[in-house]
């Protein structure tokens, strides 16, 4: 007999502040050497959470040594997936911004997603294939392969992505309900198999059910940046593979489950949409400044 999916709880929206707190997420495994460089080009924030991946260089030590007031988690299973759903738990901020540790996300990008969620989005997805993005890292194969995900994506879900796989992204704290992660206090596989969800096909999953639960998604230009140290622990093709598996799997359970939409709240002090413009600002003087944002909604 087939299993009903589960349904996540729809939470109620509270008033989203004008300047909202600010909550960065950065899963990291062996990465002391990056996050060196990265860290102190984070703007100032309510907090970033370390994610750690059981580490075994020092990747902890230098991410207290060079930012002390981090706070540090470790993973409870392995994979990227894993990483984010933790630190996505232990987020106290209103928005919360996913940033990787290998050097290839520009900090100062960070004010654009977040006018994009002040002017109405609920998810800010980064693109490297809109105008303004771009990348200086992609290969030839993984741009291909990321074209051939995205089209069966869009085909299949209805929406309008140009960059499935890309993982910077940013959305109110009252989206994590609606993705639906597996909990960190869910064990691994005793035969060593990663859970669904816990592996890079995480943004896949994240772009799939928030488009499912048809919230309001706008894309942001960004420019990916090549890994500063190291090598990645991405597989283009078996990774390009569970993708593939997981947007099939999350058209199915899109099918099974269709989420109600979260309604539209209210700003704090009622800041009308002629005033986005200088709210904006006002974040872009707390977190750092940009270039103008030219954020298209996409789902």
């Amino acid at each position: 007999m087939r299993s009903t999916p589960h349904v996540p709880a729809i939470p109620a929206i509270p008033s989203l502040p004008a300047v909202p707190r600010i909550s960065i997420v950065v899963p990291a495994r062996n990465e002391a050497r990056n996050l060196e460089a990265v860290l102190p080009t984070l703007p100032a924030v309510h907090e970033v959470i370390l994610v750690d991946g059981n580490s075994v260089d020092d990747t902890v030590a230098t991410a207290r040594r060079v930012m002390p007031d981090i706070v540090v988690l470790t993973e409870t299973r392995r994979g990227k997936g894993a990483a984010l759903a933790r630190g996505f738990e232990a987020a106290t901020g209103d928005v919360v911004v996913m940033f990787d540790a290998d050097g290839s996300a520009d900090a100062a990008e960070i004010p654009r997603f977040v006018e994009a969620l002040l002017a109405g989005a609920d998810v800010a997805k980064g693109s490297r294939f809109v105008p303004g993005g771009g990348s200086d890292d992609i290969t030839g194969v993984r741009r291909l392969g990321n074209w051939f995900l995205n089209t069966v994506t869009n085909v299949l879900l209805g929406t309008r992505y140009t960059d499935l796989c890309y993982g910077y992204n940013a959305f109110w704290a009252h989206v994590v309900p609606v993705l639906d992660l597996v909990p960190s206090s869910a064990p691994a596989p005793a035969d060593g198999r990663m859970l669904w969800g816990d592996g890079f096909e995480i943004e896949t999953i994240i772009n799939c059910r928030v488009a499912t639960a048809g919230l309001r998604v706008a894309e942001v230009p960004s420019v990916e940046l090549p890994r500063i140290h190291g090598e990645s622990n991405l597989d283009a093709v078996s990774d390009g593979l569970r993708v593939l598996r997981t947007i099939l799997a999350e058209r199915g359970r899109g099918r099974a489950v269709r989420l109600p939409a979260l309604a539209p709240a209210p700003v704090v002090a009622a800041v009308p949409t002629s005033a986005h413009a200088a709210v904006a600002v006002a974040v872009v003087d707390a977190v750092g400044a940009t270039a103008p944002s030219s954020a298209r909604i996409v789902a």
